[in-house]
């Protein structure tokens, strides 16, 4: 895993834009994102059990298995949007990037490759593409049924609960 600041130029979604204003760990715990570097599935197993993951599924992100919707879904996952469940995506291959805000609403981009596993809490405005090499294999852990509905960043979005609740608990700064 790395993390740095999406130096915002024009271009290919698709490539590093690493500004080299890099961010550790610690910084994207802040966020309340969480990073786990887990070779074992059985590593992967027992974050499940923890944190109450039931379900989960596997999906692959390439031209070869999306056929002509792969432009449009990566499209799609690029738009700035939130989810009302905490998103948890292990890598089992592949590449790619996962853009967060931070608390000056500036991009950080992560970028995981296998056995990578990262966890983004509700209520985060974010996207995700992949690297030049088009291609992705996940696998995507959920705590009750799959419903990972993205709500696209807007006025009306910002006064969602789960929201609200992120800002609260990550963005506002102590007085």
């Amino acid at each position: 895993m790395k993390a740095y600041y999406y130096d915002d130029l024009p271009g290919d979604q698709r490539l590093p834009h690493d500004s080299q204003m890099p961010l550790s760990e610690s910084e994207l715990s802040a966020l309340g994102v969480l990073y786990f570097h887990m070779p074992e599935l059985s590593e992967v197993d027992a974050l499940a059990a923890d944190r109450g993951y039931k379900n989960r599924d596997e999906i692959t992100v390439s031209p070869e298995k999306m056929g002509d919707a792969y432009e449009a879904k990566v499209k799609m996952f690029f738009d700035e949007h939130l989810h009302e469940d905490e998103e948890i995506r292990y890598v089992r291959d592949g590449r790619g990037y996962f853009d967060v805000r931070d608390k000056g609403d500036r991009w950080v981009r992560i970028a995981l490759e296998k056995d990578d596993l990262i966890i983004l809490p509700a209520g985060i405005y974010h996207r995700f593409t992949t690297d030049e090499s088009n291609y992705i294999h996940a696998m995507r852990l959920f705590k009750e049924e799959p419903k990972w509905t993205p709500l696209n960043r807007s006025a009306e979005v910002d006064e969602n609960p789960y929201r609200k609740d992120y800002v609260g608990q990550y963005l506002t700064y102590a007085k």
